[in-house]
């Protein structure tokens, strides 16, 4: 495939509003958080959804922030509904009533994933930043199923809950879901931030792997388990967003369309908004969508690598971030001549001589006091 001839998207992220009550320290959203005022509106976010119908969009994933903060999300359920398109609420289950997912199964929602912190409650409200978060969590969860709602609980792994990576499967059977994502962090945005305060040893990390992979075979028929190994710890890099700009397209709150949810943070790329252009041309024509299709931008050893159509280099962000250029091939492969900075981090994982520091939560004003009841609590 070269940059004239891409393939036809599938999936929309819809991240509809970077506002959102919990304050985790991984999340993927970028440092600087688009304010409501910069938000979409309503007609503005229908459009997008029509031009997604339009290119051949069939999945549409509403995210955020908590998608749940924008007061017209039952509208936009409905005109997404309208279009054919398989709805996907992506939420932190924080500002769910049981009437709200009552009216956004009436409009034609398809399908909840709602996100755990960790099994135990103190410390899942802890890596939150929200007091009472673990309850009302599981309060979500049960308006979601008593909708008649497909459930799937999203956990992200990390230093002080690795250790409880099968409790949190057996909590999502707990509650119903059909389907669990165990997700190790991916260290963009926030997470990149809080990376030292996150990144689990290679032995925490393997065993945690291996408790995951042994509930597969034991809850086989009970629940799908869909585990994202940490690519921090592989031998070949994840096929980031199955190659660049291929399969899917991220819209943020203020507009501008993104090949993948961290392309931000790459110096020099050009993002098109949806305010001055249509899906259609992003798709086929921005500048940023183009800039790594295919395999013309590639190095050695990438160049040349039987796996270049299979893992297509690695993360582009992560290549940036590691190494300063965006066309190396993904240090976390161990072929990469950059693989000494993923080793290195990896070794400073292992260092226990420095006392627990505080994360930096995610905020939307980080200046600004948050209206929530904040937590003292020391990490795991």
């Amino acid at each position: 495939m070269n940059a004239a001839d891409p393939s036809r998207p599938v999936g929309l992220l819809a991240e509809l509003t970077h506002r959102c009550p919990l304050g985790c320290p991984y999340c993927s959203n970028p440092l600087e958080l688009d304010p409501r005022q910069h938000e979409l509106d309503t007609a503005s976010w229908k459009r997008v959804f029509s031009e997604a119908a339009a290119v051949g969009i069939l999945q549409l994933h509403l995210s955020g922030g908590e998608p749940a903060s924008r007061r017209d999300l039952v509208e936009l359920v409905a005109h997404g509904a309208k279009l054919g398109l398989y709805s996907n609420l992506i939420t932190s289950g924080i500002g769910l009533t049981q009437m709200l997912v009552s009216k956004l199964a009436e409009a034609g929602l398809d399908h909840v994933q709602l996100s755990i912190q960790d099994s135990e409650p103190r410390s899942a409200d802890h890596i939150a930043g929200y007091k009472g978060a673990f309850a009302r969590k599981l309060e979500a969860a049960s308006f979601v199923t008593e909708a008649g709602l497909p459930l799937t609980v999203n956990a992200v792994i990390h230093r002080a809950n690795v250790r409880r990576a099968g409790a949190m499967v057996e909590l999502a059977v707990r509650l119903g879901a059909r389907r669990v994502e165990i997700a190790h962090t991916q260290y963009y945005g926030w997470g990149a931030k809080n990376r030292g305060l996150l990144m689990p040893s290679r032995e925490e990390a393997e065993a945690a792997i291996g408790e995951v992979e042994a509930l597969k075979t034991s809850l086989s028929g009970t629940i799908v388990i869909d585990h994202v190994a940490p690519d921090y710890h592989a031998r070949y890099p994840k096929p980031c967003m199955s190659g660049w700009a291929r399969r899917t397209l991220n819209v943020t709150p203020s507009g501008k369309v993104l090949p993948c949810h961290a392309a931000e943070l790459i110096p020099g790329l050009e993002f098109w908004n949806v305010a001055d252009h249509s899906l259609d041309e992003i798709w086929n024509h921005s500048p940023a969508f183009n800039a790594f299709r295919g395999d013309d931008w590639m190095r050695e050893p990438c160049r040349s690598c039987s796996r270049k159509t299979i893992d297509f280099g690695g993360c582009r962000c992560q290549a940036f971030m590691l190494t300063g250029e965006a066309r190396n091939a993904d240090p976390v492969c161990h072929l990469s001549p950059h693989h000494h900075v993923v080793e290195t981090i990896l070794a400073e994982a292992r260092d226990d001589t420095h006392p627990p520091q505080p994360y930096a939560y995610r905020r939307l004003r980080p200046s600004t006091a948050v209206r929530r009841e904040r937590l003292d609590i020391s990490a795991d």
